[in-house]
């Protein structure tokens, strides 16, 4: 799937037929098997991320694929491994691609398609807020905003396992009562709406679970500002998205009497700082694939479409309220 200009994706992107390259020496030739459509690859389409690929493109950041073949040179892959990519940019929408060895990652064969499919983007997210802003213990909390989305539901279940509770705020809708159901079934230990933020039944909430030390928010706008009123002093908020396009609002009370820290997290300039330490890497990955085998952590709620129907997958993927993934099947 390739976009020759940047603009909204389900007009510029275009299903197109382009010659396999020849297998370099450093090279792996894969055969692309489910990729999801993530925020991050539509912004990448319009041309607002940060990190854009050079024009024409193939879009997709995230996916897996099996190795068919590998270049002379090559050593850590061989035919028949399964592997997603090590960085952003890879252009994963496609059926099959010839990439440098070191593009590419090694997963295990036994866990399930759509769990690797998505573990190189949110799962990744999820792990790395929880375990780097704050040393949490069994019994601590985490408050979240956009629990729904695939990083909440990967916090959901990696604090579950650690036993960590959480508390999960999402937008009121017309099924709330189903959204709440499925996060509850996930782990969830208390689900809100924004406007619940306000109200005297937080309170009730604190009964029984102890005041975050760790927010984390993928929202922005009021929704942030409520949030931050329920951290501990001393407490942090991780930013890692902006899905209301609106900056974050803080309270000048919130740093000079409560000492609250603002951070911010991006997986691409993670991977990038840490491209050296593949021990750091690969332990972040085998803790990830362990809790898959286990049964603690799923793919997000997804709805498999085949590569043909990519535009009703892009229009899908762009609707509000939609918490099922969209994942191309290639």
């Amino acid at each position: 799937l390739v976009y020759e200009r940047h603009g909204e994706s389900a007009a510029v992107v275009q299903l197109k037929d382009l010659e396999v390259p020849k297998l370099g020496d450093r090279d792996v030739h894969v055969k692309m098997l489910a990729a999801p459509i993530n925020p991050a690859d539509i912004n990448m389409i319009q041309g607002t991320y940060p990190i854009l690929s050079p024009l024409p493109a193939v879009g997709g950041n995230e996916g897996v694929g099996e190795v068919l073949e590998v270049g002379r040179c090559v050593t850590a892959l061989a035919p028949g491994d399964w592997v997603i990519p090590a960085d952003a940019g890879l252009g994963t929408w496609r059926t099959w691609g010839v990439f440098p060895e070191e593009l590419l990652l090694k997963v295990p064969r036994d866990i399930p398609v759509l769990c690797a499919a998505t573990l190189s983007v949110n799962p990744c997210t999820a792990f790395r807020v929880l375990a780097d802003f704050e040393s949490l213990a069994p019994g601590d909390s985490v408050i979240q905003n956009a629990a729904n989305s695939g990083v909440g539901q990967a916090v959901i279940q990696i604090a579950r396992a650690s036993g960590i509770k959480t508390i999960n705020v999402v937008r009121d809708r017309p099924d709330l009562p189903k959204l709440v159901e499925r996060l509850k079934a996930l782990g969830a230990d208390h689900v809100v709406t924004e406007e619940m933020l306000r109200k005297p039944e937080m309170k009730e909430i604190f009964k029984s679970i102890p005041r975050p030390r760790l927010a984390l928010n993928c929202v922005g706008g009021k929704s942030t500002t409520e949030m931050l009123r329920h951290l501990q002093p001393k407490g942090t908020m991780v930013t890692y998205g902006g899905m209301a396009k609106q900056p974050v609002m803080v309270p000048v009370s919130a740093f000079i009497f409560r000492d609250v820290r603002l951070r911010g997290f991006w997986m691409t300039q993670w991977r990038r700082d840490h491209a050296q330490d593949q021990e750091r890497v690969a332990g972040m990955m085998d803790a990830l694939c362990q809790l898959i085998r286990r049964g603690q952590l799923t793919a997000p709620a997804c709805t498999e479409v085949p590569l043909q129907d990519y535009r009703a997958a892009l229009e899908a993927s762009m609707k509000p309220f939609v918490s099922s993934k969209q994942i191309l099947l290639l």
